[in-house]
């Protein structure tokens, strides 16, 4: 049942201010088309205009034309596109705009610190410093085209720099997680196979030294493959220096002052971006240049509405997905891209809010989990700050409960602008759904496909279905998708492509109602069946938060022997409350008035903390296997293990 307010279940419509502005208005008055919905549909079923349009609209332009859009001779999972074109995204993202008198002096990259420091790069200043490290890179260490290149850095313009540096010469780059541990670091340089690694003295989290030197030493005894290491002196720390390493500035100082790019094809790689496997080594899914840039910059455009001089900051780490799409969507669209490096609430609880003021930012894209942690630190650390530029507020990675939904749009967002809801995935190259300001918007929903992608929702026979809840399907190709698992192809087909023929299984519960309108609940294979009926983790949770005692909260479901499955609840408390069989009982009524006496969970456990990465994505998957005994996997994303703890402790 679709979430209503007191005026009915609409939480935002579109104002004549955000439709003068559209990108997608003036591409559909272009295109002569008569609405939205006949845009959306030509977009769906006519790939080879769309793509054309969208590249002369976003004056985006390949290096040397592409033949054909795109070719499914091998299959859908093999699809190509923009074929026998010539395209390097670094050109686009960089060159064109620096090349531009009116744009040159402009600012590219905001930079933030833990630390409070700051620091800009001009387009110009962009352009040099990654001609800089792209020549030294293949001069001074001869990296070539394909070579892989590990890119360990915090969120600082180093890592947009390397980045692009990486594949301006054809490499590809492999971005890690700032907050892995060694084993996650070696794990994924020996998988992509990397002869370079790119890191930094350290860096700052909450006033503490986080020594990623010391960490990428210890990991490379593991990846005896790794030929180089870039140290980039972001402390001026004392660090022991071996014989591959090469201090950034000192590299840089004996090498040519330009790299030209690489004459890349459009199915060139650069990038693997890896995601976390609940068992067995990460997925490392593989991108190329005229895929993953070319839709993080069109999901940009066309659901978010970034121009040129807007200002974006997404809270997240060049290791997700979410950091590179930021970095390379933004620069392509002449946005700037600001990059924070450091804790959402530190040195005070108002520290993401000062940013946004203070460097008139006009898209914020948070968590719903971030959320949920901050809005209980009171309304007035928001209220203090002029958040009057933000134009645009965007959200990721699960679903939303409604209260911290509802914070986020009428505290942060004065209730005058709207919240981009936006699900995708690493291996989508962005989003399957979305939001765009020509629609009134659900609260905690997608008022849209993203343009250009076939989504459906399909019941257990592969058959559309509306108003109840099925797989969230892809049922045509679209550019951005992975080129597979890197040396796992089979892995790929198996994970995506298996279930129904020419179809893409997303791993999604989700609900399309009559009005166009989606719902995500959850990944499919969190899903609960309780009492005979499937239910989401989200209801649960949902459901729990609406008690005042209760922060946020985890569900998941367990063997039982008489229903098959039952549903446990982990609880994180509101300071001023403890953990008491009374606050028990009354959860677990909570949640059996919301859903119903036959769903009411069995336990209710509570906890200090939810295990979570480091952009508050809270691990369901780790929650179950911690509390049955099992092996839970794949830890390296975890930004506090310690939580994993807590649960065994309480399942003893």
């Amino acid at each position: 049942m679709l979430p209503t307010l007191q005026d009915g279940p609409i939480v935002w419509r579109p104002t004549p201010a955000a439709l003068r502005r559209s990108r997608v208005r003036r591409l559909i008055e272009r295109a002569g088309l008569p609405d939205y919905d006949a845009f959306l549909a030509r977009a769906r079923d006519d790939p080879d205009w769309f793509w054309r349009t969208t590249l002369a609209d976003l004056g985006i332009a390949f290096d040397r034309p592409f033949r054909q859009v795109l070719d499914t001779s091998r299959g859908w999972a093999w699809t190509r596109w923009f074929v026998d074109g010539q395209f390097n995204y670094v050109r686009q993202a960089v060159d064109r705009w620096a090349a531009d008198p009116a744009h040159r002096r402009r600012t590219a990259l905001i930079g933030e610190g833990d630390d409070g420091t700051v620091r800009r790069l001009t387009w110009g200043g962009l352009h040099r410093a990654v001609n800089a490290l792209a020549a030294a890179l293949a001069t001074r260490l001869g990296v070539r085209a394909g070579d892989r290149v590990g890119i360990y850095l915090p969120m600082a313009p180093e890592a947009a720099i390397a980045t692009l540096a990486v594949n301006r010469i054809g490499a590809i780059g492999v971005p890690i997680f700032s907050g892995y541990g060694p084993d996650a670091v070696a794990t994924r340089l020996v998988d992509g196979g990397c002869r370079v690694l790119i890191t930094a003295d350290g860096c700052l989290r909450r006033g503490q030294i986080v020594p990623l030197k010391e960490q990428a030493d210890a990991a490379l005894d593991r990846a005896p493959g790794v030929e180089h290491v870039v140290v980039w002196s972001r402390l001026g720390r004392s660090i022991a220096w071996r014989r591959r390493d090469h201090r950034w500035d000192r590299l840089l100082a004996g090498a040519p002052d330009h790299a030209p790019p690489a004459p890349t094809e459009s199915e060139t790689p650069c990038l693997i971006l890896y995601t976390s496997g609940t068992t067995g080594r990460p997925k490392g899914a593989l991108h190329v240049h005229a895929g993953f840039p070319l839709k993080a910059a069109q999901d940009l455009a066309h659901c978010f509405d970034l121009h040129a001089g807007d200002t974006l900051f997404w809270f997240t780490d060049l290791g997700w997905m979410m950091g590179p799409w930021a970095i390379l969507g933004g620069l392509l669209l002449g946005g700037t891209v600001f990059l924070y490096d450091g804790a959402p609430d530190y040195p005070s609880p108002d520290r993401l809010w000062r940013m946004a003021s203070a460097h008139r930012l006009t898209h914020l894209g948070l968590s719903p989990t971030l959320v949920r942690a901050l809005m209980p630190l009171g309304d007035g650390w928001v209220r203090q700050h002029d958040l009057s530029g933000l134009r645009m507020l965007g959200s990721t990675g699960e679903p939303w409960n409604l209260e911290p939904y509802l914070w986020f749009f009428k505290t942060v967002g004065q209730s005058r602008i709207p919240i981009i809801n936006y699900s995708g995935g690493t291996e989508i190259g962005g989003g399957i759904l979305g939001c765009t300001a020509w629609r009134p918007i659900k609260p905690m929903g997608f008022n849209t496909a993203v343009p250009g992608i076939h989504a459906e929702v399909l019941d257990s026979t592969g058959k559309p279905v509306r108003d109840e809840v099925g797989e969230l399907a892809v049922l045509a190709p679209w550019p951005g998708q992975t080129k597979g698992f890197w040396k796992a192809p089979e892995r790929y087909l198996e994970a995506y492509w298996r279930r129904f023929e020419n179809v893409w299984v997303h791993g999604d519960w989700a609900i399309l109602d009559r009005d166009g309108h989606w719902m995500i609940q959850g990944r499919s294979d969190d899903t609960l069946k309780i009492a005979g009926k499937r239910v989401g983790p989200a209801e649960y949770e949902s459901a729990a938060v609406e008690h005042p005692a209760v922060k946020e909260a985890a569900a998941i479901g367990i063997p039982h022997p008489v229903k098959g499955e039952a549903a446990v609840v982990f609880v994180v408390l509101r300071d001023g409350h403890t953990p008491s069989p009374d606050l028990e009982q009354a959860i677990g009524e909570t949640i059996a008035h919301r859903l119903g006496k036959a769903l009411k969970p069995d336990r209710i456990l509570f906890v200090p903390d939810l295990p979570k990465t480091r952009n508050a994505k809270v691990m369901r998957r780790v929650i179950r296997a911690a509390f049955l005994g099992q092996n839970p996997g794949d830890l390296s994303a975890l930004e506090n293990p310690q939580a994993v703890e807590a649960i065994q402790q309480v399942a003893r």
